[in-house]
């Protein structure tokens, strides 16, 4: 099953301006297990490739949170998923995602198991 995973960055990442839970290790591993990973932030999009460049993680993407919804047509996956510490509200369901906050995906979240109801 082919997944991705969109991660907001302040308050998410252990990087951001706003650290968050989730480290680059554990963004490293998505990586190995095959997940399409990327950033959808308010961060400009260039300052947001900066950031993974600099920690040397190459992503697949880097969006502004209003065009998440334009994920979906340029890479093909059976679910979509946006993870961040702020409720997404509408645009997250319109853009065909499912939102996952923050603090229900640490420990391994790639797995998406557990408590989601995912399995890997």
């Amino acid at each position: 099953m082919k997944r991705l995973i969109s991660f907001d960055i302040d308050s998410v990442l252990e990087v951001a301006g706003e650290p968050g839970p989730i480290t680059l290790d554990m963004v490293r591993r998505a990586q190995e297990l095959g997940y399409i990973i990327g950033s959808c932030s308010d961060i400009p999009v260039p300052m947001q490739r900066a950031m993974w460049e600099k920690h040397g993680i190459a992503v697949d993407f880097t969006v502004l949170k209003h065009k998440l919804g334009e994920l979906r047509t340029q890479f093909e996956a059976d679910e979509y998923y946006l993870i961040s510490g702020r409720d997404t509200g509408d645009y997250c369901l319109r853009s065909g995602f499912v939102f996952l906050p923050v603090e229900t995906t640490t420990g391994e979240p790639w797995m998406l198991g557990g408590a989601n109801g995912l399995s890997s």
